[in-house]
């Protein structure tokens, strides 16, 4: 095969945005740049240039916009939720469970888990560890065990499959040209064999620092957690205790309900009736959205009309300073591919497909092993979550997994083992410059030290789902 100027630039500006991550600085100026070096030289037009920059990114901003919906909705009906007082109420019967350090640590586990998965850990981080942290540490569990516990729950095991919201298993199949709810499934799988193993492993590491409940220790590390005013100072009316009470109730009802339909259709017809992939998230978000609307009338009634603007507006303020970035970078790994090529560079017919064919070019002196292709992919996602995001990769990784399926493993399988990595890595485990910083400070402890115990357990966990991925999936 041969390669034109094109392919080479598109090689180089990829391996730069690789380099960069590795030195953990932001890929947006090199994925913007090579977006308009690549369109100019391969159109041979410095306007095809500046053109392609503007539909790269509205290219990727009409595929990924959904996801900017479904975060911003999740994000308003839980913010309504603590205008309540009902975020509290929901957990506050977990407490009562947390009879000594060993429980107090599954608990924890289990609890962030859930809650992670509707509403992402970034927002639920505050109210986990505002609440349940406290009494985790009365019961005997160290600050940071329960630190490992959340980072390996939330922005670990639940991040790294976003099963409910589905944002990155979007970004995965998108780039890599495959149905997002097949991807959704694979990753559900790799993620609670990856988290199952880092739990059980640390907890193994750790259950000999876990203290009994009159340690005066437990005391000590209670003055260093940071808890917000919002839950210690918040004071509600009679009738605001009553709503806090049934949409307490209510949410968790409202969510399970969703999630048992989608469940109970997938297994009863081996398909989702339409709810798969956008159309699941939609389904959620829906539902989101009218619970936030009840809430909101709860809590403010006449002024609701303006107050609802409020808790929309603060949901998109965070989901584009979240995603914002993914944008410009996803723009770039779609122009390397020839489904989204066409778009960006004006071309309705013959798109190139510029990392598929620079893979293609050395296929033939690679061997042709599932597993270093599954461990490519991995190592890849692994290195691009070191800018401390775990998003802004998964165009790169899913892309890869594109071009480096072969008779052995497929697209779809290499996207969910890619999603692992970046994730894992920049979602919130083993960088500190991530949103772990957020779990570190509200439980009070050193970030480098949560990074240094998450590590091996992470590590343990992502090699061995890689060889049960390439072993077992591929061959489903």
């Amino acid at each position: 095969m041969e390669l034109s100027i094109s392919h080479i630039l598109y090689g180089l500006f990829t391996l730069l945005i690789i380099g960069t991550m590795v030195m953990r600085k932001g890929i947006v100026l090199p994925t913007l740049f090579g977006t308009f070096i690549i369109a100019w030289v391969y159109k041979g037009s410095l306007i095809a240039g500046f053109t392609a920059i503007f539909h790269a990114n509205l290219v990727a901003a009409q595929e990924l916009f959904s996801i900017f919906l479904i975060i911003t909705f999740m994000l308003a009906l839980l913010n309504s939720l603590r205008d309540l007082g009902a975020d509290k109420r929901m957990i506050q019967p977990i407490q009562k469970i947390m009879v000594n350090g060993h429980i107090s640590y599954f608990v924890l586990v289990i609890a962030t888990y859930l809650i992670s998965l509707f509403f992402w850990p970034t927002p639920a981080v505050p109210l986990i560890c505002a609440l349940l942290v406290p009494a985790a540490i009365r019961a005997g569990l160290p600050a940071i065990t329960a630190a490992v516990a959340i980072a390996i729950a939330g922005q670990g095991m639940a991040l790294s499959s976003d099963y409910i919201v589905q944002v990155a298993p979007n970004l995965s199949a998108t780039s890599a040209g495959v149905e997002t709810a097949v991807v959704a499934d694979q990753a559900l799988i790799l993620s609670l064999i990856t988290g199952g193993i880092a739990i059980m492993l640390a907890y193994i590491m750790y259950r000999k620092t876990i203290r009994s409940k009159e340690d005066v220790r437990n005391n000590i590390e209670l003055e260093n957690i940071q808890t917000t005013k919002e839950y210690t100072q918040s004071q509600h009316t009679n009738e605001l205790r009553v709503w806090s009470k049934l949409f307490a109730i209510l949410v968790p009802l409202a969510l399970t309900g969703v999630v048992s339909y989608m469940v109970y259709e997938k297994l009863n017809t081996g398909r989702m009736s339409g709810l798969e992939g956008r159309d699941g998230a939609a389904f959620i978000g829906g539902v989101a959205v009218i619970l936030l609307l009840l809430s909101t009338i709860a809590f403010r009634r006449q002024h609701a009309l303006d107050y609802i603007t409020t808790h929309i507006t603060d949901g998109f303020v965070f989901a584009f300073k979240a995603m914002g970035p993914v944008i410009p970078i996803a723009g770039f790994f779609f122009l390397g591919s020839s489904d989204f090529a066409g778009a960006i560079l004006g071309m309705e017919k013959r798109s190139p497909a510029f990392l598929f064919d620079l893979v293609q070019s050395i296929q033939e002196y690679l061997p042709q092993s599932a597993l270093l292709a599954g461990f490519s992919v991995l190592l890849i996602g692994i290195i691009t979550g070191l800018d401390g995001s775990g998003f802004s990769g998964l165009p790169l990784t899913g892309s890869l997994a594109a071009s480096l399926q072969n008779g052995s493993i497929d697209a779809t399988t290499l996207a969910a083992i890619g999603q692992m990595g970046s994730i894992w890595t920049g979602g919130g485990t083993l960088v500190a410059w991530s949103s772990l910083i957020a779990i570190a400070g509200f439980c009070g402890v050193s970030v480098m030290e949560l990074v240094r115990k998450n590590f091996i357990p992470v590590i343990v966990g992502l090699v061995i789902t890689t060889i049960v991925a390439v072993v077992i999936l591929s061959r489903i």
